[in-house]
C-alpha cells in the first residue's frame, strides 16, 4: 500500500504529538503504580492523574473535580446521555447530524428503557435553530445533547443559545466537543453547558482516552459500577499513562489557541478551497455553513464524480467521505442528507481536515492530486 503523502483526515484521528508521547512513557515503565494505592508506588501516578485532571479542566475553564476520565468519546457521550436519562426524566432531545455515538445511544435508551427521544432537524447550513429546540424542550426533557462542531462538515452549533433554552425548561445540556476542543476556545461557564465531551485522539493524544466534564451538582447514573473511581461514575483502575497524555495534549492545545494556530490553519483551508475551485471551475460546492465552521475543516462536493472514486484515484491524499460503501453500492452521508442535499451531491463529497503540521506545500500537492483525480 502506498503511504499517504498528505494527511488531511485530522477529524478522523490526529497523529500523537511527540511531546504527548514523552508525557505518557514514564507511566508505562517504572511509574506503574496504582494511583489508589496508599504506598509510595502510588504517589507519582496519583500526582500525575491529578495534574492531568487540572490540565484538561484548564482547557475548558472547568474545575479539576468536574473532569471524569473515560476510555473514549463514545463512552463519555454514553455516560452523559444514559446517565442523565436514567437518573431523571425519561426524555432526551438531540438533532439529526449528531455523531452516531449520540444517536445510537439515544436509540438504545428508547429500545431498552422506554426513553422518549426527539431528534430535531437542521437547516440547509447544518445548524439547529434554537427556536426549534424551544418548541420541544418544555416536554419534560431530562437532557438536550447537541455537538459543538460536526465531524463531517465542521459546522458550529449555537451552543450558548441552545443551552439557554434547555436551562429555561429545566433540562441538562450535553455538548459533544470532540471536534471542537483545541480548535476553538471552549469555556463551559460561558457556554452554559452541564456536560461536555473531550476526546484525546482528536487533539494529538493517543486513542483510548477521553474526558467528560460533569458540572458540580449534576446527578448521573454511572456507566461502570465498582470501586468508586472517577466520582463513582466510571469504576476501574485509572489509565494514568493515557490520562497524562490527554493532559499534555490539553496544554499544547491551549498554547496553539493562544498562539494563533487556528487562524493559520484556516488560511490554508481557504487556500485549498480556492485551488480546487480554480482547477475545477463550476464543479466545486462547499457543504455546510462557511460562516460558522471549524478553522480546519472543508467539506466539498465535486460535480460528476463520487468522492470515494476521487480519493481512490489520489492515493497520496488521506481524506474521507461521509458516504458508506456496502457491496459496491454507495450510501450518501446521513449528515449531508439531513442537511437536505441531494444524493448526487452527497455522494460527491470530500471531507478535508487539516492539522497542526499542515503546510502550504501540503495544500498545493493535495489540490493538484484531487483536481487530477476528479478529471
Amino acid at each position: 500500500m502506498k503511504q499517504c503523502e498528505v494527511y488531511l483526515d485530522h477529524n478522523a484521528t490526529t497523529p500523537v504529538d511527540p511531546r504527548v508521547t514523552e508525557a505518557v512513557l514514564p507511566y508505562l515503565g517504572g511509574l506503574f503504580g496504582n494511583p489508589s494505592s496508599g504506598h509510595a508506588c502510588g504517589e507519582r501516578p496519583r500526582a500525575a492523574l491529578r495534574q492531568a485532571r487540572e490540565q484538561v479542566a484548564a482547557l475548558i475553564a472547568a474545575r479539576p473535580g468536574e473532569v471524569v476520565f473515560t476510555g473514549s468519546g463514545s463512552e463519555a457521550n454514553l455516560l452523559a446521555i444514559r446517565g442523565a436519562a436514567l437518573a431523571g426524566r425519561r426524555h432526551v432531545v438531540t438533532q439529526a447530524t449528531e455523531h452516531p455515538a449520540v444517536l445510537e445511544t439515544c436509540r438504545a435508551l428508547q429500545r431498552l428503557h422506554g426513553v422518549r427521544v426527539t431528534v430535531l432537524p437542521v437547516g440547509p447550513g447544518g445548524r439547529l435553530d434554537p427556536s426549534a429546540l424551544a418548541a420541544v424542550a418544555g416536554l419534560d426533557a431530562a437532557l438536550v445533547s447537541v455537538m459543538a462542531a460536526n465531524n463531517e462538515t465542521g459546522v458550529l452549533q449555537p451552543i450558548r443559545e441552545l443551552a439557554d433554552v434547555a436551562r429555561r425548561h429545566g433540562a441538562l445540556f450535553h455538548c459533544d466537543a470532540a471536534q471542537a476542543a483545541g480548535k476553538i476556545p471552549l469555556d463551559v461557564g460561558e457556554l452554559g453547558v452541564d456536560l461536555l465531551t473531550v476526546v484525546g485522539h482528536k487533539m494529538y493524544a493517543p486513542k483510548g482516552i477521553a474526558a467528560l466534564y460533569v458540572r458540580d451538582g449534576v446527578r448521573l447514573e454511572p456507566v461502570v459500577y465498582g470501586g468508586g473511581q472517577e466520582r463513582g461514575l466510571r469504576a476501574g483502575t485509572e489509565n494514568v499513562a493515557l490520562a497524562a497524555g490527554l493532559g499534555a495534549a490539553a496544554v499544547l492545545a491551549a498554547e496553539d489557541l493562544a498562539g494563533g494556530v487556528p487562524a493559520r490553519i484556516a488560511a490554508l483551508r481557504d487556500e485549498l478551497l480556492r485551488r480546487l475551485e480554480a482547477g475545477l471551475p463550476g464543479r466545486v460546492h462547499r457543504n455546510g455553513s462557511a460562516e460558522h465552521c471549524l478553522p480546519n475543516t472543508l467539506n466539498v462536493s465535486i460535480n460528476g464524480v463520487l468522492g470515494a472514486d476521487v480519493l481512490a484515484a489520489a492515493p497520496g491524499v488521506a481524506a474521507s467521505t461521509g458516504s458508506a460503501c456496502h457491496s459496491g453500492t454507495h450510501t450518501p452521508s446521513p449528515v449531508l442528507t439531513a442537511m437536505g442535499l441531494p444524493a448526487a451531491r452527497a455522494l460527491g463529497a470530500l471531507r478535508l481536515s487539516l492539522g497542526r503540521w499542515s503546510t502550504p506545500d501540503d495544500i498545493a500537492s493535495a489540490a493538484d492530486a484531487l483536481i487530477a483525480a476528479a478529471g
